[in-house]
């Protein structure tokens, strides 16, 4: 089954090694979406994949790399878009 979420995450996230960190988790986990810096410094990720794959990337970027301090996390269910693929965009 597939599923969808969009998830903003405040914090101090070096968004450098942030940006590549969700790439390449998104990669191994066949996830598609995208990623974008919003205005205010939070970080919008959209997922979309299989349920257990969506929920193994919920539980990264709340985490997040070695050095991000992640503040909150917050989800909310979208509909199914279809993506072909995983992008890092500029705003």
């Amino acid at each position: 089954m597939k599923k969808t979420v969009r998830m903003t995450i405040t914090g101090n996230l070096q968004s450098l090694f942030f940006k590549e960190f969700i790439k390449q988790c998104a990669k191994e986990a066949n996830i598609k979406g995208f990623l974008r810096i919003l205005e205010d410094a939070r970080v919008e990720i959209l997922v979309e994949g299989d349920v257990d794959n969506v929920q193994k990337m919920i539980d990264l970027c709340s985490k997040g790399p070695k050095y991000a301090q992640i503040r909150n996390v917050e989800i909310k269910d979208e509909r199914f878009q279809d993506f072909k693929d995983f992008k890092v965009l500029n705003f």
